[in-house]
């Protein structure tokens, strides 16, 4: 089962007494937002304010109530393990990796929030911020082009170069078009599908 990410940070909630598996999931995940709680009352009191990716929790030493997830969370999108130290200190080192894997999906925009628009924003955030420390201008015509070129091939690519269906599905006049594919040098490639004679 895989964790979601519902932020840029991966978040982890640990459940133990034991300070040399507290330490190892210290070190193992120094990039992550790790709560620590060493017991079932203050493991509850967090559980129930705040989102985790993940719950980790030690079995030994607690009663099954102790151990009683609330209702709020949803197995499909966090993370829940519960064992002995031994599984806890093999625990750490996966979810190293697991954060790791998570966080550069959020950074590529295959985190949770998946629209255009949030991927987008990600995109546009680290263009304009490499085009002002080299001191471009006029970022919204250069921005609009090189949003509209892929655009018009992907509708042109979907409707088989079919330039009518393009432009109904753009909403763009067929001749606006044909000038935007002229002006932006966007090969049009029409597939025509050959008729099989009747047998």
């Amino acid at each position: 089962m895989a964790a979601s990410v519902s932020s840029p940070s991966f978040t982890v909630l640990l459940l133990t007494a034991d300070t040399d598996v507290q330490a190892q999931f210290k070190q193992a995940l120094r990039d992550v937002s790790l709560t620590i709680v060493r017991d079932p009352v203050a493991f509850q009191k967090e559980i129930a304010k705040h989102h985790f990716d993940a719950v980790v929790m030690e079995s030994r030493g607690m009663s099954e109530k102790s151990l009683t997830l609330p209702v709020h969370i949803d197995p499909s999108h966090t993370l829940i393990i519960t064992g002995s130290r031994t599984v806890l200190k093999k625990t750490s080192k996966m979810l190293h990796l697991l954060a790791h894997t998570a966080g550069q999906a959020s950074h590529h925009g295959k985190g949770r929030d998946t629209s255009l628009e949030s991927y987008l924003e990600l995109k546009m955030g680290d263009f304009v911020r490499g085009m002002r420390n080299g001191s471009a201008k006029n970022l919204h015509p250069i921005l609009i082009s090189a949003v509209e070129r892929p655009l018009i091939a992907s509708v042109l690519h979907e409707t088989k170069g079919n330039q009518i269906q393009a432009a109904s599905l753009l909403g763009l006049n067929r001749n606006t078009l044909r000038k935007k594919i002229a002006d932006l040098h966007i090969p049009v490639k029409r597939s025509r599908n050959k008729l099989r004679p009747a047998v």
